[in-house]
C-alpha cells in the first residue's frame, strides 16, 4: 500500500507538500477547481522546484474547463520540471463545474477527451474535434525541451459510475475514487476490465494503479467521535460528502443513492439547504463553501459520529491499519488523504508516525 496526499490547492502552501515528502508520502494530488482554490499547474510547478522524490500530479484535472490539448501540454510542462515523477489525474468535474452552476461533463465527451490527451502524451498525431470541426494535431518542437513527453506520464481516471469506469479501462493507467468497500471495489474493477476489453486492451492488474481518496483522523486512546478535536478534523470531509449528495440527488431526482448510514444526517442537511431557497443557477456558490478546506460552523451540527464513520478513515492506529489491510487485499494500491487546511500538517504527521510507520 502506498500513501498519498491530496491538498486544497494553495499557491503559498508548498511547505505542506515538502512536509509530506519528508514524512515518506508517495504522491501529492493537486486538485483543479478554479472557483475555490489556486491554479493546479502553477502550484505543481512550485512544488516540482521544491521537491525531489514525491510524485506530483493533478487530483484531478477537469475536462470541462480546459480543452484537451491544453491539459496535455500543461502536464507535459510539469513533467519537464519533474521528469519521471509526474502523473495526470483526470475527471469530469465536481466543484469545478458545479460551483458555476453546470453539471459535470457527460460520459461520451469525457471519453473522447481522455483519448485525445492519452494519444498526445504518447507523442502521436491525433484527430481532435473543436466546435464540430476535426483536425489532425500533434506537439511541435519536441526536441527543444519546451515539454517532456519522453518520460511517461501515467493517466489516472477519476471514475465512479459504469461509463467512467469503462473509460478508465479503455485509456487509463489507473483509477482514483472514494474509499469503497472491498465488494464495491471489486465490482468497479470488473467494469474497468470491460472497458479495456472493448478497445482490445488487456490490463495488467499489478501495473494498473488504484487509488482511493478519504479524510483521516487517528484517534487517541478512548477518544470519542463527537469530541471537538475529531469533529474539527473530520468535518470538512463530512461536509464534502453532503455537498456531493445534494448535487447528485438534485441531478437524478431520487434519494435512493443516499447510503443508509448517512440517511439521518442527509435528511437534516437536505432540509437545512431547502430552507435557504437557493436559485438553481447559483446554488453551488453556497453549497460548496468550505469544500474540503474547512468546516462551516453552521454545518457542524451534521458532523455526527455516524456521518464521520461513513465518510472518514477514523479509528485508533490498529483499527485504521486493519481497514487498510482489508482494502489492500481487495486490490487497492494507494490511499490519498485530504485533510482540512488548518490541521493538515498535524494530521499527516499523526498518520505517518502512528500508521505508516507500523504498516
Amino acid at each position: 500500500m502506498q500513501f498519498g496526499l491530496c491538498v486544497a490547492t494553495h499557491i503559498d502552501n508548498i511547505g505542506l507538500i515538502e512536509h509530506a515528502e519528508r514524512l515518506g508520502f508517495a504522491r501529492v494530488w493537486v486538485p483543479d477547481s478554479q472557483m475555490i482554490w489556486s491554479d493546479c499547474y502553477a502550484t505543481l510547478a512550485r512544488a516540482a522546484e521544491r521537491t525531489s522524490r514525491i510524485q506530483l500530479g493533478t487530483g484531478v484535472a477537469i475536462v470541462g474547463t480546459r480543452i484537451a490539448p491544453v491539459t496535455a501540454h500543461s502536464i507535459a510542462t510539469i513533467n519537464r520540471i519533474a521528469p519521471g515523477r509526474t502523473f495526470l489525474g483526470i475527471g469530469s468535474g465536481h466543484t469545478a463545474m458545479r460551483v458555476m452552476g453546470f453539471d459535470p461533463v457527460k460520459a461520451p465527451a469525457f471519453r473522447e477527451y481522455v483519448r485525445v490527451v492519452r494519444e498526445l502524451l504518447a507523442g502521436e498525431e491525433v484527430e481532435y474535434t473543436l466546435d464540430g470541426e476535426t483536425r489532425l494535431i500533434r506537439f511541435l518542437h519536441r526536441d527543444l525541451g519546451f515539454i517532456d513527453i519522453d518520460d511517461p506520464i501515467p493517466i489516472y481516471v477519476a471514475a465512479n459510475g459504469p461509463l467512467a469506469l469503462r473509460v478508465a479501462g479503455a485509456y487509463g493507467d489507473g483509477r482514483v475514487a472514494g474509499l469503497e468497500t472491498p465488494g464495491a471495489f471489486r465490482r468497479s474493477v470488473d467494469r474497468i476490465d470491460q472497458g479495456a476489453a472493448a478497445v482490445g486492451r488487456t490490463l495488467d492488474r499489478d501495473a494498473f494503479h488504484t487509488a482511493a481518496l478519504t479524510g483521516v483522523c487517528v484517534l487517541k486512546p478512548g477518544e470519542r467521535l463527537d469530541s471537538d478535536r475529531v469533529v474539527d478534523r473530520c468535518g470538512s470531509m463530512v461536509g464534502n460528502a453532503l455537498h456531493g449528495l445534494w448535487e447528485i440527488v438534485r441531478l437524478r431526482g431520487t434519494e435512493e443513492i443516499v447510503p443508509e448510514a448517512l440517511r439521518p444526517t442527509w435528511e437534516a442537511y437536505r432540509d437545512f439547504i431547502a430552507a435557504k431557497n437557493l436559485p438553481r443557477e447559483s446554488a453551488g456558490q453556497v453549497v460548496h463553501v468550505g469544500h474540503c478546506t474547512y468546516l462551516l460552523e453552521e454545518e457542524r451540527q451534521f458532523v455526527t459520529p455516524e456521518a464521520i464513520r461513513a465518510t472518514v478513515l477514523v479509528g485508533e492506529p490498529d483499527e485504521i491499519i486493519g481497514i487498510l489491510r482489508e482494502r489492500e487485499q481487495a486490490g487497492l494500491n494507494e490511499v490519498l488523504l485530504l485533510p482540512p487546511m488548518e490541521f493538515a500538517e498535524e494530521i499527516l504527521t499523526d498518520f505517518a508516525e502512528q500508521v505508516m510507520a507500523r504498516y
